[in-house]
């Protein structure tokens, strides 16, 4: 195989993937770019063998314009990069340092023996909502499955990790162009999350597992501080292919395709991979919108960027595309859907694990006429620990806690009770701060608890700040209003756990799911996968424009379908 270019002087500046039609093209290429004859023209980054692809490093342009019309060439794409994936909410790592709780778990062989199953106060409501632990028994727990997860990370000492982890690849490049394998930490928090939902470790005592908790998990990071690159992602399919996954979790992408990923993709499918993709958070931008009769939603054009549709990789034919529901199962108003949706899961409220001490976790005491009770709470990443309980006073803020809301009232030194909705959770509270209140306590609009960042660089706010449930707010509102006294006590202590909302978040309970799958049965094919999924599902409605794809994803039934064939 001959390549004629024109030699130029090339500085190793932006990154390629080249992608051949063919085995033999490609070990030709690739024989032809390690030669010194090349080296003015490219550096050979890596080659994938896997997926039939080099990663080339030039900035010679002559020499991409010749491998694109090149016959054996099937794409020649280059670098670029989607936002990191983060939950709706919002979530920005803490760096609180807790020896205790930074201990890794003792080192040894997992034990064999399936778990049985049985709720708790920590279990979360996902893994209740999609059967998981009723699939158990016949799946091994996961036990025989492999599970790479392509995302910002993983703390592998995480209690709920650590026994379940095999082995991590970082395939992000550092700020002087290096990639060093061994720096797959997680540092947004984002990978340990959705790695706890597929496979967190079964806690007997307080109920928290993953979907699948004996599946083995191998981490590859594909998103660093510029984004999630498409030649990480690449990178990342193609060691999953080398591994022989059964299963590939990315809660991750963007609405441009790209047609590197889709090779990728391809070949994992021949390889026997299935791949599971979070359909995307943008149907709440105001700008989103999906009709079935647009002309420019999708298939029209799948290698353009669209305003409705699911997100790519999701989007393509053979991934699992997965949106996400509540737990009312009703779509969340930030899931994106259309044609390519397959499946919906939990994904709001979602509790998972965080790299250790990086949660927050909330104890809320309120006192009125002498009577004390606890509420439920959730307390909002970017804030001090108050591990001595701070006791203060109430006060409703009217409105929505904006300026002129709690110019109205005198809230200095004391708790500030505000009601979600209209303007961010950071806004509030700096609108609080600016007020001098000792506290914030934020009452849902909704059902339920969520979490949130008040901040955005790492930096703590010496205020509590918690999340309570609309109904114990509009009790607090209705007691003030006959003229009660109302105090609160608040503890802030560091967490391992954390809550999430997003698409992301329902992909790694379907990604579970395949996991028990395949430990059940691994004879089937990816496509026999993605019908077993699909056919067991609980139908949800109104599903006119697909909004659910075929519905709740339910692992009980999917692994008795998948023992059957």
């Amino acid at each position: 195989l001959a390549l004629t270019v024109i030699a130029q002087m090339a500085l190793a500046k932006d990154r390629y993937i080249v992608t051949f039609k063919s085995d033999q093209g490609f070990k030709a290429m690739e024989s032809y770019f390690n030669t010194e004859a090349s080296q003015s023209q490219a550096q050979l980054q890596k080659s994938l063998k896997n997926i039939q692809t080099v990663i080339l490093k030039t900035s010679n342009v002559s020499l991409i314009e010749s491998l694109k019309n090149h016959p054996e060439v099937a794409v020649v794409e280059k670098e670029f990069f989607t936002p990191s994936p983060k939950p709706v909410n919002g979530f920005k790592i803490a760096r609180v340092v807790q020896t205790e709780m930074m201990r890794p778990m003792n080192s040894g062989q997992a034990d064999a023996i399936t778990p049985i199953f049985k709720a708790g106060d920590s279990t979360p409501w996902g893994i209740l909502a999609v059967h998981a632990g009723e699939a158990w028994a016949d799946s091994a727990a996961g036990a025989n499955s492999r599970v790479v997860v392509l995302d910002t990370g993983i703390d592998a000492t995480h209690p709920v990790i650590a026994q379940n982890f095999e082995k991590g690849q970082n395939f992000t490049e550092d700020s002087s162009g290096q990639i060093d394998p061994k720096k797959y930490a997680d540092e947004e928090g984002h990978g340990t999350h959705c790695s706890g939902t597929i496979l967190g470790v079964f806690n007997e005592q307080t109920g928290f597992t993953g979907v699948a908790p004996k599946a083995k998990l191998l981490m590859g990071r594909v998103c660093g501080t510029e984004g999630c690159s498409n030649v990480a992602v690449v990178d990342g399919i193609n060691w999953a292919v080398a591994e022989k996954a059964d299963v590939v979790s990315m809660s991750l992408g963007g609405p441009v395709s790209s047609q590197a990923e889709l090779k990728a993709v391809q070949a994992a499918e021949r390889a026997g991979v299935v791949i599971v993709a979070a359909s995307g958070n943008g149907a709440s931008d105001p700008n989103y919108s999906y009709d079935k009769k647009d002309p420019k939603c999708r298939p029209t054009n799948p290698f353009k960027p669209t305003e409705c549709g699911v997100s790519f990789p999701g989007a393509f034919p053979t991934v699992v595309a997965v949106g996400a529901v509540d737990s009312t199962l009703v779509k969340t108003n930030f899931s994106q859907w259309g044609p390519e949706l397959d499946i919906t899961a939990p994904g709001a409220a979602v509790i998972s694990s965080v790299p250790q001490g990086t949660g927050r976790e909330s104890i809320v005491r309120l006192s009125l006429s002498g009577v004390q009770k606890s509420v439920k709470s959730a307390a909002f990443s970017g804030t001090e620990l108050f591990a001595t309980p701070l006791t203060q006073e109430i006060v409703v803020v009217p409105g929505m806690g904006k300026p002129e809301d709690f110019a109205q009232v005198q809230v200095a030194g004391k708790f500030a009770l505000v009601s979600r909705g209209e303007i961010k959770f950071s806004d509030k509270v700096q609108n609080a701060l600016a007020a001098k209140a000792a506290g914030v306590l934020i009452y849902n609009n909704t059902t339920g608890l969520m979490q949130g960042a008040l901040t955005t660089d790492g930096s703590l706010i010496k205020l509590p700040v918690v999340m309570i449930e609309q109904t114990a707010g509009q009790e607090l509102i209705q007691a003030l209003s006959q003229g009660g006294k109302v105090t609160a006590d608040i503890t802030l202590a560091p967490s391992n756990y954390a809550s999430f909302d997003g698409t992301s978040m329902a992909t790694p309970h379907v990604a579970g799911v395949v996991a028990l799958i395949r430990s059940a049965n691994k004879k089937l094919t990816p496509e026999q996968v993605r019908q077993i999924l699909k056919s067991t599902a609980q139908a949800l409605s109104p599903n006119d424009t697909n909004q659910y794809g075929a519905g709740l994803v339910q692992a009980d039934k999917a692994v008795q379908a998948a023992l059957s064939q």
